[in-house]
């Protein structure tokens, strides 16, 4: 038995990231943007014990050709908080992580969503913080153009000492609410943040008590350099590209070893490397079924999804030649180095890697329920990670496979909980509640 245990998120928007997920023969083409059935997926996913739902988001439409945006199921999609807070009411257990923007939004709103969704679900809600790299969702926020890279992850920085300050405006124990004297708060328990920094000014206090949890639980998913030192410095969960198991280990690495010097325990974060899975009764079936899969993605798709991750329109390249050289943009750095690596290290023509892209070309485990509980098993005890964001085929039935078969199989393995052992999000993961900065705990 591993003296380690694996913890297991769900990638659940898109329902499924894979482009032709919405066209495998009976999975629900509407899945993404159906609330009855991402409940249904959702109560399914706590009855296997789950960690997390994991909701993505984008704040515009994706920013490819129509020809191939009107073949996408993600042109579609609800917003985080108000399906979470739904989610909320419908779950007892699973934690409930959304995406938000520290780019284009308030600080003030998102630490107030966030308290409100922690609340509301008893102290089971997680901030995944994003700079936001689609360039057309600048536009949709009356700007011109998207903010520089490097500055988008410096506001962040600053926006995240912002956030969490107001998540500890009240002391917990401000809310005295006794009727008899009249008193509903201890005015000497509340702080106000009072902040002017280089890019936010929040003077404070939130209007909510403190969260359940102290804080939700910090999420990243940044994989550049100024992400992992984000990570290093804020992370308690980073979602992080599936790649080999050699890169995994020295991502796992470098970000755990960067966490000392700022003063954190390394253990205190945990690393869930993306992994699509596709499960068989046999190997051979598994990867028919991925073959199946793939095949129902257009070239249109494949096509917009090579310039999405590369920040470059590469509709008028040669398809049947190598990849030319491809200027940096001002979008996602970590995605675009990726997928160069995998162009050079296969020598794969524009269209071979399209077609990779157009589907999922990230870490995939297709197999056996026992091959895939060994694939996972070894990135765990081999330090490539600490758990995984799992990401399914199609839904239903893809789901079903992993929840009915591998997690069974995890768990006799003893490498996946059993039960819960607690009801709030840091509990499953097993993350201290933090100390609030500003109240020192009474005695």
């Amino acid at each position: 038995m591993s003296k380690r245990q694996l913890k297991l998120g769900a990638f659940m928007r898109p329902i499924s990231i894979h482009t032709g997920a919405w066209r495998f023969p009976g999975a629900l083409p509407d899945a993404n943007f159906n609330f009855p059935a991402i409940r249904h997926y959702a109560r399914r996913l706590e009855a296997a014990k789950f960690d997390a739902f994991f909701m993505a988001d984008h704040l515009a439409v994706l920013n490819m050709p129509v020809e191939a945006l009107r073949r996408s199921h993600t042109v579609t999609s609800f917003e985080p908080f108000t399906l979470l807070s739904a989610l909320a009411a419908s779950t007892e257990r699973i934690g409930l992580v959304a995406t938000a923007s520290t780019t284009f939004d308030a600080a003030y709103h998102i630490a107030r969503r966030f308290a409100s969704l922690d609340h509301i679900s008893g102290g089971r809600a997680g901030w995944n913080i994003v700079t936001t790299s689609n360039p057309d969702a600048a536009l949709n926020f009356g700007l011109d153009e998207h903010m520089e890279h490097g500055e988008r992850y410096e506001r962040a920085r600053e926006f995240y000492d912002v956030v969490t300050g107001l998540w500890d405006s009240f002391a917990d124990d401000a809310f005295i609410r006794d009727a008899a004297s009249g008193i509903y708060f201890d005015p000497s328990r509340m702080h106000v943040l009072a902040h002017q920094g280089e890019h936010l000014k929040v003077r404070g206090p939130l209007n909510i008590a403190r969260p359940p949890q102290g804080w939700p639980v910090i999420v990243q998913a940044g994989a550049s350099e100024p992400g992992k030192q984000l990570a290093a410095e804020t992370a308690e969960v980073v979602f992080a590209a599936g790649g080999s198991l050699a890169d995994a280990k020295r991502f796992y690495a470098d970000v755990k070893g960067r966490m000392p010097a700022a003063g954190r325990d390394p253990d205190s974060l945990k690393i869930l490397p993306g992994a699509f899975v596709v499960v068989g009764d046999t190997v051979e079936e598994a990867r028919a079924i991925r073959a199946t899969l793939d095949g129902l993605v257009h070239l249109d798709s494949a096509i917009a999804s090579l310039s999405i991750a590369l920040g470059h329109d590469v509709s008028g390249f040669d398809l049947d030649a190598p990849l030319p050289a491809i200027p940096e943009t001002n979008q996602s750095k970590s995605s675009r180095e990726r997928v160069l690596a995998l162009a050079e290290r296969e020598g794969l023509t524009v269209r071979q890697l399209a077609q990779r892209l157009g589907g999922y070309a990230g870490l995939a485990f297709v197999g056996t329920p026992a091959t895939i509980a060994d694939e996972m098993e070894r990135w765990l005890e081999e330090r490539g990670c600490d758990g995984f964001n799992v990401m399914f085929p199609f839904l239903p039935a893809g789901l079903d496979a992993f929840v009915d078969t591998v997690v069974p199989e995890l768990q006799r393995r003893g490498l996946f909980r059993r039960e819960y052992e607690g009801t709030t999000l840091r509990d499953h993961l097993g993350l201290q509640r933090p100390p609030n900065r500003f109240f020192a705990a009474k005695a």
